[in-house]
């Protein structure tokens, strides 16, 4: 793909060297579906409006910025000197993600503009770029040359041409929503999904958030509208070179398409480097099992139960196991060094077991022991000892310094071969998977075991189309252990409010690099249908689509792992629930189905341990029925061929 931005194939370039009225640019996307109109209004306020198949969809809303001495980009000191429609038709494969091949074509709009008086020595030449993809808009500035300028606020606005109802990513707590934009009044970080009506869906975030603060949206009572209430800049700062990051509408029909985008991370740039040895998959945990016992064994954070958790990874196929807190020492004492702390012994001996099992160990990291200790010799001994990865957890400071600490972990991991997984309110994802194919997963959302005040079957049937639209996700689903009453598990013995069918279906529902299940072996092991799916993850995936689904109400995903095999997984929200699914997403031929669902009487909160299971010959003209308890789920993985193909 072309780097340099004037370098694209140019449809149209014109150079003025004299002032116009108002100047009006249309942009359509490849299939026609989205037109954007931007504008440089007679008053010489710049301005956008987009519409689908016909149907406004944003009214005029403002863009630029306010700089510190209350003057604006763009006024009458700012002069058009360039503008330029390019186009592109290109191919991304990705190391891993939702699928194999993810097509790159859109229309391309650049506005150059320049200060010419430059009376107060700010910023001399912004360029404006805009791209109108098959998926949505996208828009950036670009500071091309002039003097580091103070900027109080970025104009950039949403104002929607109806009352769309909105669902909004709320931290370590259920969603934010459904509520009316007009009923908002407050300041929401991103990212937000939208329904405009039952066939226009929206989802408000960003990519490639190089400085500045992550997005945050603000909205005032009774009015239909966002605008962009975070900080532009390096700390507000806007600098020659400096470029804000993509404000990204993505235009779906429904909700699972959004789900289903890679737009984010087709807005980031190609990675620089060497990432073959990224390895996307499905890792068991230690934090969740310390506690639990079977047949007179006690479960621990300590050698001999990382033993029976690497072998129980090697004798399923499984990828990793991931080591939690406290390896090292309690995770906010500072006196705990992350390289020689209480059982680092320990650890590098497992790690040598690992490989010759062909397991990975993942290493927990505190933000207290990443930054009393120097953060590029603790990751550089991780990687000279042969970990897999870094989990970093609690990461202090405000939402820029966040980001900016998040980027240098995820290219120090980067250098020593570590994937990374960043945890408890970490900066949201914007399309990082692109350039840094090492950064798998994050806590996005609040990982199930941790959550129950907050966690339900409603709220998992909402974050699939919020959250997870942002990117991958580490919400740790997979309870098998759902008996009544306390579990012996010393961290949270809560019961988990699901079914076993539904546990299982949101390991494959949720999108994340890696894969991350709470409990131990032997509850995997007595139901081996549902290990077989859990088993059958293999990525990374060559195809994703949600086949169903509303939000807050019920999702059914279906993926292909690089065997070819089909696996789907479906689940509900508190209300009981049947499905009926076509299987026209088959290619030709006769599958031999394997179906757990929830059994009779099933329900998330009474009778949670009870599955039934089929196996069935199908063909692409088939429908199959699912039967969903409430707060349940279904299970199918598609083997091509006759029963005797398994």
């Amino acid at each position: 793909m072309k780097k340099n931005i004037f370098l694209s194939t140019t449809l149209l370039l014109v150079t003025f060297q004299f002032n116009l009225k108002a100047q009006i640019y249309h942009l359509n996307s490849p299939d026609k579906q989205l037109s954007a109109v931007i504008e440089i209004t007679d008053d010489k306020k710049l301005t956008y409006r987009l519409s689908y198949k016909g149907t406004p969809v944003l009214e005029n809303s403002r863009l630029g910025y306010r700089f510190q001495n209350g003057e604006e980009f763009p006024n009458k000191e700012w002069k058009l000197v360039q503008e330029k429609y390019s186009k592109e038709n290109n191919k991304w494969y990705p190391i891993w993600g939702k699928r194999a091949v993810v097509p790159e074509k859109y229309n391309q709009l650049q506005l150059l503009l320049k200060n010419e008086q430059n009376k107060n020595q700010a910023t001399e030449q912004i360029l404006f770029e805009c791209r109108l993809y098959n998926e949505g808009l996208a828009f950036r500035y670009n500071i091309m040359e002039g003097r580091e300028v103070k900027a109080n606020c970025e104009l950039t606005q949403f104002k929607f041409a109806s009352d769309p109802t909105a669902w909004f990513y709320n931290g370590e707590r259920e969603n934010y929503g459904p509520i009316l934009v007009s009923n908002v009044n407050e300041i929401r970080p991103a990212n937000v999904t939208l329904k405009v009506n039952d066939h226009i869906f929206l989802n408000i975030h960003e990519a490639d958030l190089t400085e500045g603060d992550p997005l945050q949206l603000k909205s005032g009572k009774g009015e239909k509208s966002f605008e962009v209430a975070s900080s532009p800049g390096t700390f507000g700062y806007l600098k020659k070179g400096g470029k804000s990051a993509w404000r990204v509408i993505m235009v779906e029909e429904t909700p699972g398409e959004l789900t289903d985008s890679h737009l984010l991370e087709l807005l980031n740039p190609e990675p620089v480097g060497d990432f073959s040895w990224v390895k996307p998959g499905v890792a068991v945990w230690d934090w969740r099992i310390n506690g639990a016992q079977w047949d007179g064994f006690s479960y621990a954070m300590d050698y001999p139960s990382w033993v029976r958790m690497v072998d129980f990874a090697a004798e399923q196929g499984f990828n990793y196991l991931v080591l939690d807190a406290n390896w090292y020492g309690p995770e906010f004492a500072a006196e705990s060094d992350p390289v020689t702390g209480e059982k680092a012994k320990d650890v590098k001996r497992l790690i040598n077991y690992g490989k010759e099992k062909g397991v990975g160990i993942w290493l927990y990291l505190n933000d207290v022991g990443g930054r009393k200790y120097s953060i590029e010799n603790t990751l550089k001994q991780y990687g000279d000892w042969g970990a897999a990865g870094v989990k970093y957890g609690f990461m202090n400071g405000s939402p820029e310094e966040k980001n900016l600490w998040t980027q240098k972990i995820t290219k120090l991991c980067a250098e020593n071969h570590l994937l990374v997984d960043f945890h408890d309110n970490p900066v949201h994802p914007y399309g990082q998977l692109r350039t840094w194919p090492n950064a798998v997963t994050r806590e996005f959302c609040h990982a199930q075991l941790d959550a129950h005040r907050v966690f339900s079957p409603s709220t998992f049937c909402t974050s699939v189309f919020v959250n997870m639209v942002a990117g991958p996700l580490d919400m740790n689903n997979g309870m098998f252990d759902l008996r009544q009453g306390k579990t012996t598990r010393i961290d949270e013995n809560q019961p988990v409010p699901a079914t076993l069918a539904a546990e299982a279906a949101r390991t494959l529902i949720v999108f994340s690099g890696v894969t991350i299940l709470p409990d131990i072996p032997e509850y995997y092991r007595k139901y081996p249908s549902l290990l077989d799916f859990i088993s059958a993850q293999k990525m990374p995936w060559k195809e994703s689509r949600t086949l169903a689904g509303e939000i807050g109400e019920y999702i059914v995903m279906m993926r292909q792992n690089r065997d070819g095999k089909l696996l789907v997984g479906a689940a509900t929200n508190e209300q009981a629930r049947t499905i009926l699914l076509p299987l026209d997403f088959l290619e030709k031929g006769k599958y031999v189905v394997e179906i757990t669902e929830d059994g009779k009487d099933a329900h998330y909160l009474k009778n949670r341990e009870t599955i039934a299971e089929s196996l069935k010959i199908v063909t692409r003209k088939d429908t199959i029925q699912l039967n969903l308890a409430p707060g349940g789920g279904a299970c199918l993985l598609f083997r091509k061929g006759d029963t005797s193909s398994k």
